[in-house]
């Protein structure tokens, strides 16, 4: 029998906030265990929470940007539990009532656009973290009460491979979109895998196993690729899958059960009392949407309708913003935009990365990158000297045609000058200028070659090709 899987993720983001959920203490990585805290996150007796607007309003952007609505009223409830890292004793979350449900994300996945339903994008708190040594655990509770949105997909991922590619999309649509730094070293984002199989074509769900806390998007990938192996093959021998919850082994490859899977009634919700609903007004709305961002994937595929790029520089650009809008201000009006993306795909992407430098440090305006695609394109210059009139452009900031002129890296078109260059490589190369009147029409790239030294790189070597072709024939 032919099984399929049923995916849908959890996942956890912190948001890109100053300071805490409930309370002024910073939300910063790195600081000394236990600094960044007050009575409010770690749950002193007589603390009462005061929500971080900033959080709210992110929270709004990331469901906006998820194409979700947002509901005319939220709430905030207490998911009751415990567990080392939670100092409350209870985590705030939203359960019944979430500020933004109904979206989805589009992403590419193979050869076509995906799109994965998002049931909701919620706002909690999160938690400590635990520290296990040899004979003893500590707790950090830096993290407790930083703001964290959880955003809980459908169960449309049919693959390891596309819940990889749908994390990814996620991630680039949050970062760009300045609802988090997503940096999956700093813990920033951690996932929760929900995964079941049942035979092809069937309509019911099978058992849901839950994978908790993976930290790694390509964590997530090898996850499933082993847990959906393993459900197959319990079912094909004979046995059966019981709801329930599994951590991931990443260094022995396999997944391991933790415990029987609770359900939301072992968690007794109820509204918290300390936090009044949200009821978001179209004033406030509207600031939220003016930070809208162009989405990563629209940006693409507009790139590619609007200026003709290939599927592969569009990618580049599709990741890289300020890159992006410097490729559009030159762009926009250019007789051949293609041109402008390879100088900066190729060469300028190259020179930043060397000197470890940013486009705002350029000492060139954009415009002399217009100018140099021009001399090459009018065939004032030729490549390779280009490529010395970048470099000089990119160490100086001089304009290229003074560059050009300096330097004497005009090209020569002039017919007589490049005949003489001919027949001084064909003279002096007797047997490939015998070879390709033999027919190796390669030979003919050699003299090319022998000519284009002997000028210097300056002589235009569409005329050099046709000079060199007309002689050895006739």
């Amino acid at each position: 029998m032919e099984y399929e899987a049923v995916i849908g993720l959890e996942t956890h983001v912190q948001l890109k906030t100053r300071s805490k959920m409930w309370c002024a203490c910073p939300n910063e990585f790195g600081a000394p265990p236990n600094t960044n805290v007050c009575p409010v996150c770690l749950g002193l007796p007589g603390v009462l929470p005061v929500p971080n607007e900033e959080a709210l309003r992110l929270t709004a952007l990331a469901g906006l940007l998820l194409n979700c609505q947002i509901p005319p009223r939220a709430k905030f409830d207490r998911k009751n539990y415990f567990y080392p890292d939670m100092p409350k004793n209870y985590q705030i979350t939203q359960y019944d009532l979430p500020s933004t449900v109904n979206g989805f994300v589009e992403f590419e996945f193979n050869g076509g656009v995906a799109r994965v339903r998002i049931t909701r994008a919620h706002l909690e708190e999160d938690v400590g973290k635990s520290f296990h040594f040899e004979r003893t655990s500590g707790v950090d509770f830096n993290r407790a009460g930083v703001p964290l949105m959880e955003i809980v997909s459908e169960p449309d991922i049919t693959s390891a491979d596309m819940a990889y590619e749908y994390l990814n999309a996620l991630k680039e649509i949050l970062v760009q979109g300045g609802v988090s730094d997503c940096d999956m070293e700093k813990g920033m984002v951690r996932c929760d895998v929900n995964v079941s199989v049942r035979p092809k074509g069937s309509r019911e769900l099978g058992a849901k196993i839950e994978i908790k806390n993976m930290n790694s998007f390509s964590g997530v990938r090898r996850a499933l690729e082993y847990e959906i192996a393993r459900q197959i093959e319990v079912l094909r021998s004979g046995g059966t899958l019981t709801q329930s919850t599994r951590r991931w082994d990443d260094v022995a490859g396999v997944t391991e059960e933790m415990r029987t899977k609770e359900y939301a009634h072992d968690y007794r919700y109820f509204p918290d009392p300390d936090l009044m609903p949200v009821a978001p007004s179209e004033a406030w709305l509207a600031q939220v949407r003016a930070r809208l961002i162009e989405l990563p994937l629209a940006r693409k595929q507009r790139l590619m309708r609007d200026y003709g790029l290939p599927a592969g520089d569009a990618e580049v650009f599709k990741s890289n913003v300020p890159l992006c809008n410097y490729f559009e201000r030159l762009a926009r009006g250019a007789k051949n935009p293609k041109a402008i993306a390879n100088w900066l795909l190729n060469n300028l992407q190259a020179r930043l990365a060397e000197t470890g430098t940013s486009l705002d440090d350029l000492k060139f305006p954009p415009e002399s990158l217009l100018e140099l695609v021009a001399l090459v394109e009018n065939r004032t210059i030729s490549s390779s000297a280009a490529q010395q009139v970048f470099a000089e452009m990119f160490d100086t900031g001089r304009s290229p045609a003074l560059i050009v002129q300096e330097k004497g890296l005009a090209q020569v078109s002039d017919t007589a000058a490049i005949e003489k260059f001919c027949d001084e490589v064909i003279a002096a190369h007797p047997g490939p200028a015998n070879d390709f009147r033999s027919g190796k029409a390669a030979a003919l790239n050699f003299l090319k070659g022998q000519v284009m030294k002997l000028s210097k790189g300056r002589a235009n070597p569409v005329l050099v090709g046709e000079i060199l072709e007309r002689k050895l024939k006739g």
